[in-house]
């Protein structure tokens, strides 16, 4: 594992700065909320809205990490000098985590700065955080299934942003209530909100939502990973 976790992060300091971009691009959209103002009901949730685009990052940087090599070929001396199919993709979920860790908590720290901090607030921007690594792992997982970028993003930007208006669109509105907690798009707002009740799941139960959908991919992505490519 030290061994793949060395030769990822050589990876990362040698190659191109594809990774960075959206890192960091994840960190500024973060902190867009904060030119909205707090005169909204929920100032938290408005400051954090940045969030909803700065996932759309968070998931490319996880996606490129591993779908990148198999465009470029990369993927087979990566796999030779690691045998252990596992280990590569732990080894890169850890570099997903700590590249979009500090990026995250850089943004949301900077759109909560100017509110007074309180529990609420505190949750929501722990949460936010939590949120943008879940979903660079949710983006790594899917890499590791489909194993071409562009798929997977396809894929990943289709379940963040398509789905929550195909639900609407659902005739049964029993089922558009049980699919709605279920999908990690729709957890957002329940992460965020400081304010009202009328969520359909509350803050932790969405958070749990979003880590059941990014260690169910990366648990497909594992076997499909040990299976094809071992």
């Amino acid at each position: 594992m030290r061994a793949a976790l060395r030769a990822e992060w050589a990876k990362l300091r040698t190659g191109p700065a594809g990774l960075l971009v959206p890192l960091a691009l994840a960190g500024l959209l973060t902190a867009a909320g904060a030119a909205l103002g707090d005169r909204a009901v929920d100032a938290v949730q408005v400051r954090l809205l940045g969030v909803r685009l700065g996932q759309a990052a968070a998931a490319a940087a996880g996606v490129y990490l591993l779908a990148g090599e198999y465009r470029t070929g990369l993927i087979r001396t990566t796999l030779l000098a690691v045998p252990r199919r596992l280990h590569v993709l732990a080894a890169k979920a850890t570099l997903v985590v700590a590249g979009v860790a500090p990026v995250a908590l850089l943004g949301v720290g900077a759109a909560v700065l100017t509110l007074p901090p309180d529990g609420p607030l505190l949750r929501a921007a722990g949460s936010a955080v939590l949120y943008l690594i879940l979903i660079g792992l949710l983006g790594l997982g899917v890499a590791a299934v489909v194993r071409d970028a562009a798929v997977a993003v396809g894929i990943v930007l289709g379940l963040l942003y398509l789905m929550p208006i195909l639900l609407q669109m659902l005739p049964d509105p029993d089922w558009q209530r049980v699919l709605y907690r279920l999908t990690p798009a729709t957890a957002v707002q329940a992460l965020t909100a400081t304010t009202g009740d009328a969520l359909p799941l509350g803050p932790w139960a969405a958070l749990g939502v979003v880590a059941a959908w990014a260690a169910g991919t990366l648990g497909l992505g594992a076997m499909v990973l040990h299976r094809r490519d071992g």
